[in-house]
């Protein structure tokens, strides 16, 4: 049986209240996101503003696992 794949996720946004995003600069962002492997897997307009709430995943890297399921630190 094929193993299940596991995700992280992150939640970016772009604009504000007042301002807009220009086309180009969330371009590049998503492409910089793209170039570390992250996949946008949803987008959301936020009603009475000019904010645009993105959704990502990535498998889960080996690092990141360990980090997770790592004994939480006693400091």
């Amino acid at each position: 049986m094929a193993e299940e794949a596991e995700w992280e996720y992150r939640v970016i946004s772009f604009g504000g209240i007042l301002r807009s995003t220009k086309d180009e600069d969330m371009e590049a962002e998503l492409n910089a996101l793209g170039a570390e492997g992250w996949e946008v897997v949803s987008g959301l307009a936020r009603e009475n503003t000019f904010k645009i709430t993105v959704l990502a995943k990535r498998p889960l890297s080996a690092n990141v696992r360990r980090k997770r399921t790592a004994p939480p630190s006693p400091w």
